[in-house]
């Protein structure tokens, strides 16, 4: 089943020069923008020091998500399509040996979670994203459909419990300030 949905979303490649360059962007450098939107996002904040601490917990949430999906990566290995499947439309390589859970869906799902409560419209977007972005990962050829779905499934879980233990922590802090 995930070479069959591999090949269904992968038949989207090929199709045509510029066709393909969307492909490329939406699965690799549209990432770059939805973290510049974020960081953008900062000037719209009434309280700039709430906009600060809203945006590095969203931020180090992501990071640490992709830091445990690395790990994953070198725990579990697993071949990558274009290293199986030699019919496979491939439009760029990345790595080898290393492609469950993807990293990139991991970061931008946890990136959406951990923002779905800060702001809640927001997420939305970011959700989509992370959604494009993984669907466009498959269709490139770097990754099997299982390991964006994990990455997603990795994403939200480490999402909401990063978010969660940094306000923890971030208030434990705050407390201890207030204190002295």
């Amino acid at each position: 089943m995930n070479e069959s949905i591999f090949y269904l979303i992968n038949s989207i490649a090929g199709q045509g020069y510029l066709f393909d360059q969307l492909i490329i962007f939406f699965s690799d450098r549209f990432g770059y923008l939805l973290v510049l939107g974020l960081l953008i996002s900062f000037f719209f904040y009434k309280d700039k020091k709430q906009g600060a601490r809203d945006i590095l917990m969203v931020l180090s949430t992501a990071f640490f998500a992709y830091a445990i999906a690395y790990i994953f990566k070198h725990l579990l290995p697993h071949p990558r399509p274009f290293e199986v499947l030699s019919d496979a439309y491939v439009l760029y390589t990345h790595g080898g040996g290393d492609s469950f859970p993807s990293g990139h869906a991991t970061f931008f799902m946890a990136l959406a979670t951990s923002l779905f409560f800060i702001r809640r419209r927001l997420a939305l977007v970011y959700v989509m994203g992370a959604l494009i972005i993984g669907s466009m990962r498959i269709a490139v050829g770097v990754h099997w459909p299982f390991d964006i779905l994990a990455g997603w499934i990795l994403g939200g879980i480490l999402g909401v419990l990063g978010y969660h233990i940094l306000r923890y922590i971030l208030a434990r802090i705050t407390q201890k300030i207030q204190i002295s």
